[in-house]
């Protein structure tokens, strides 16, 4: 597999978990949106939008940061071990499928790793409250790096994948995927961020993406497994 086309096998997926996952972001970031929308200048909607752009790019920087130092420590850990891409490729398909079930909501068991951030969010906070009001956009990409380690078992479940992906760069642009994923979620507001979550919502739409999911995984799986066997 050439170059690009491995970094766009490690963006699909990664966007279409942010995407159809992103629902949990909804539940868990909706208010903290709302909230910070209000703190942000009376001004014209062009200027609020930029202001909420700059929010977001700060967000899927975190996610890109952290995608990039777990590739490396994925790769390394291995390397360390003995043990070789395959191995790492296995890791991913398990990790793709057990996100094809978040998403088909058939379990729900990844959420459970919201309780390992929240001692580290209590020191980020702190930094995070003193950049508000967000009036200009350097404090709005600012709040958004911090945003980035609001505990959320949903980024966690991503991370697992960066980890999975066997360098920087790729698990980098795994987490690049996932965040822009998320983005129509949490950019739009009001009616439009309720068509978008009815979408999600429909069974057979989350079906449907669960089950390209798993095969993507389940391919994955099959290879790392032919790779480890012969």
């Amino acid at each position: 597999m050439t170059a690009p086309a491995e970094l766009l096998s490690a963006l699909l997926p990664a966007l279409l978990i942010g995407f159809f996952g992103s629902g949990h972001c909804l539940v868990m970031c909706g208010g903290l949106v709302s909230a910070l929308q209000m703190m942000m200048p009376n001004q014209n909607p062009v200027a609020k939008l930029k202001l909420q752009l700059a929010l977001n790019a700060g967000r899927i920087s975190s996610y890109v940061l952290f995608g990039a130092l777990t590739g490396w420590l994925g790769m390394q850990g291995m390397m360390l071990a003995g043990a070789g891409k395959p191995l790492l490729q296995l890791l991913s398909g398990l990790m793709l499928v057990l996100m094809a079930l978040y998403i088909s909501r058939l379990w729900t068991g990844l959420t459970a790793l919201e309780n390992l951030g929240k001692k580290l969010w209590r020191y980020i906070q702190p930094v995070a409250a003193r950049l508000l009001p967000l009036d200009s956009t350097l404090k709005a990409f600012g709040y958004g790096l911090c945003w980035g380690y609001l505990p959320c078992g949903l980024v966690y479940s991503a991370l697992a994948g960066s980890l999975a992906s066997g360098s920087a760069l790729q698990g980098a642009i795994w987490m690049l995927g996932f965040g822009l994923g998320t983005l129509p979620a949490l950019l739009l507001a009001g009616q439009a961020a309720a068509t978008v979550q009815q979408l999600k919502n429909k069974a057979v739409v989350r079906y449907a993406i669960a089950l390209l999911l798993s095969l993507y995984g389940l391919q994955t799986i099959y290879l790392a497994l032919r790779r480890l066997v012969f």
